[in-house]
Parts: structure tokens; C-alpha cells; sequence
């Protein structure tokens, strides 16, 4: 299994994505089968495709939010956790804030 990031695991989940034309108005539907209930409209598959990424991103953050368990997507995995980079790393062992840090 690969361990991707947020921007690489939106775009796997994209390569699955559906798109219909609505029965009862003139928009596009668009559908990301991979996270149960994640779906989008728009006037054009473009828009459609836009409104679909934004919910896509929604879907995701909600879930890690919430603490649910994200689903495999064509072999990814999404990084959920990293070390602090390296600056952050040596202001929490000298014990100031970034905050105090940036007052200084």
C-alpha cells in the first residue's frame, strides 16, 4: 500500500470519480464512489469537477476530524500524521510557543 498526501489522495480519489447528466435539471452530478455520500453539481463537467474537489476535501477533513478510519483509494493510503518539522521540533524542546517565538 502507498502512503500519499492530502493533494495526492484528492487526486486518486478523482480518477474514480463519476459524472451524469441530471435527469430533471440541466447540470452535471458528480460523484466520488470511494467516500460514501460525497457528491456535487454543477452547470458543466468542469464545474461539476471544481465543486467536486472542494467536496471531496470537506469529506475528508470532516472524517479526520471526527476520527473515522479513511478508506483505501486505488492502493493509497492518505499520511494522516508527520513529525513536526524541524523548526516546530526545537521550539517545543525549548518549550516556547510559536506564538512567543514570533514576538520576539
Amino acid at each position: 500500500m502507498k502512503r500519499v498526501s492530502f493533494q495526492e489522495f484528492v487526486k486518486e480519489v478523482l480518477k474514480n470519480a463519476v459524472y451524469k447528466k441530471g435527469k430533471d435539471s440541466n447540470c452535471v452530478v458528480a460523484i466520488a464512489p470511494d467516500l460514501p455520500g460525497c457528491l456535487t453539481q454543477g452547470d458543466n463537467h468542469e464545474e461539476a469537477r471544481e465543486n467536486l474537489i472542494d467536496a471531496i476535501e470537506l469529506w475528508i477533513t470532516s472524517s479526520l476530524r471526527d476520527g473515522e478510519t479513511l478508506p483505501t483509494v486505488n492502493g493509497c493510503e492518505l499520511i494522516t500524521s508527520r513529525k513536526p518539522k524541524t523548526s516546530q521540533r526545537i521550539l517545543k524542546q525549548a518549550a516556547i510557543s510559536v506564538d512567543d517565538w514570533s514576538k520576539a
